[in-house]
């Protein structure tokens, strides 16, 4: 009969013949050898006393459990009349900070999968945790999906105590609360829920715990996994969470009010509840002068235009509205295309696909030879479609200038979904033209303005705007000063929002 319940927990108590605990040890670990095993008997007055110990090698500091933990309970101490060893080794013996007395095993399991070590002492009910953890981490380095050129050069790691610290180090504040869970039957994933007492809404706070605990999965191993299994839209191609890798970023969102989820195993953040607008923001907006992050704001929206409308824009009109374009273009088009054989939707879903497979070729191959294939490859296989007659030269342009617009988005997430939603927009507008083209852009609004992220519009402020006081439009497409941006987002706790006076 197994010992694990449905929710793969170990329904045993410790046992205080240490026998037993040994046995059901042996019973777990059996065939794992990695773990360390080892019994000692100790000498005390009181007769012979066996302590058992258990840790996972390559996940402890094995110098800390030599010299923390078994030179004090090996040492000859001078023991008193009411000695009682396990009281001893709690609050004496053991030279570490951080060590518990558990009775349950599955504490004592939990511990040992996490990196500590467990003792079992003969004839007790209880087993000590010394944290000893010491894991295989990277070094913190820069972000390489979110570099900026001014700001912070760190990024977060795939340990969630130091992904924290980093945290921390930037707002310290008592106010900064990190609620820690578990995630996972079987994985046990630790996470971190960071949000700034005072300024978050209570609600978004209950709202986020509600949602952790609605679902129950085998191992949660990176922050998107997580992110998907809590949104309500599954079939959105837009993220309702925004992920970031910088430590800076993810502090000025808890100023914000907003709360922020850190995964252990997972370099990104989550950060929520988000806007639409949220994702053309960059780090570095706010370290730059207001006017030049400004323009490379307005950029990034018309970037976003191009990526998702342009091909269909093409197609559309020159397959069903040729009268819109200017003579001279025309006839340029139509001399482009007099020896290609396909009609215009085939040829520009053609030359999409071609890059997309450049692309991800190129996100595949390690270091110099991915960029090697992106630059190369796209500049030999589209001259060699040109001269083969299979594509225009100005579907290559198109096309090129849409892919360059869609990398101009800085969260790799949000402009998937516009790479994606291009492909729409192509079929539509090839089988009925521009009508097409615009009843797909309006299909894309009214979805958009149907999102929310976690009780908060997504298209906030073009949606509900007078509910914010227009502060929005502040940060909106333009990056004002931050001097006259004095006033928090509207999803923070209420009578809370001013969060810059003049003296």
């Amino acid at each position: 009969m197994s010992v694990f319940n449905e929710h793969h927990r170990l329904e045993v108590a410790i046992s205080e013949n240490v026998q037993e605990n040994i046995a059901l040890m042996d019973g777990l670990f059996d065939k794992c050898g990695d773990i360390v095993k080892k019994e000692f008997v100790l000498q005390r007055k009181q007769g012979e006393l066996r302590i058992y110990m258990v840790y996972i090698d390559g996940m402890v500091n094995t110098d800390q459990v030599a010299g923390m933990v078994l030179r004090p309970l090996l040492y000859e101490w001078r023991e008193e009349e009411e000695y009682r060893p396990f009281r001893a080794f709690l609050q004496e013996e053991i030279e570490s900070v951080d060590v518990k007395a558990v009775d349950k095993m599955d504490d004592a399991l939990a511990g040992i999968l996490k990196g500590d070590t467990a003792i079992f002492v003969d004839r007790e009910a209880e087993a000590l945790v010394v944290s000893t953890k010491r894991f295989p981490v990277r070094g913190i380095d820069e972000a390489k999906s979110e570099q900026g050129i001014r700001g912070a050069r760190d990024g977060f790691i795939e340990s969630i105590r130091t992904n924290t610290a980093l945290l921390r180090r930037r707002i310290k504040d008592p106010n900064l609360k990190m609620e820690q869970g578990i995630l996972g039957q079987r994985s046990r994933t630790d996470y971190a829920l960071c949000y700034m007492d005072g300024l978050v809404d209570e609600q978004l706070v209950e709202h986020v715990k509600m949602r952790l605990a609605a679902f129950e999965v085998d191992g949660v191993f990176d922050s998107g996994t997580l992110e998907h299994l809590m949104e309500k839209k599954w079939y959105s191609p837009f993220p309702v969470c925004q992920s970031t890798a910088r430590p800076d970023k993810a502090a000025s969102a808890l100023l914000e009010g907003r709360v922020v989820l850190i995964v252990d195993n997972s370099p990104e953040a989550l950060v929520l509840p988000v806007t639409f607008p949220m994702f053309f923001q960059a780090a570095d907006d706010y370290f730059n002068r207001w006017w030049v992050a400004s323009f490379g704001r307005v950029l990034r929206f018309k970037a976003a235009l191009l990526a998702i409308g342009l091909p269909g824009f093409y197609v559309a009109v020159t397959s069903f509205h040729t009268e819109v374009l200017p003579t001279k273009l025309m006839l340029a088009i139509s001399a482009a295309r007099t020896a290609v054989t396909f009609p215009v939707l085939i040829e520009i879903l053609l030359m999409e696909l071609l890059f997309e497979l450049l692309r991800e070729a190129g996100i595949r191959l390690p270091g110099a030879m991915g960029n090697t294939i992106g630059v190369v490859g796209g500049l030999i296989v589209g001259q060699s479609a040109v001269e083969a007659h299979l594509v225009s030269t100005i579907v290559v342009i198109v096309v090129a200038l849409s892919a360059i617009s869609a990398f101009c988005i800085p969260n790799e997430e949000f402009a998937s979904a516009f790479r994606l939603l291009k492909f729409f927009l192509i079929v539509l507008s090839g089988i009925w033209g521009f009508y097409g083209f615009l009843m797909g852009m309006l299909v894309i609004a009214l979805h958009l303005s149907n999102l929310s992220s976690f009780g908060v519009p997504y298209m906030l402020p073009a949606v509900g705007g007078d509910e914010g006081d227009y502060n929005h439009l502040k940060d909106y497409i333009l990056r004002l000063p931050s001097s006259v941006m004095y006033k928090r987002p509207i999803f923070t706790k209420d009578g809370e929002r001013i969060r810059l006076r003049w003296k």
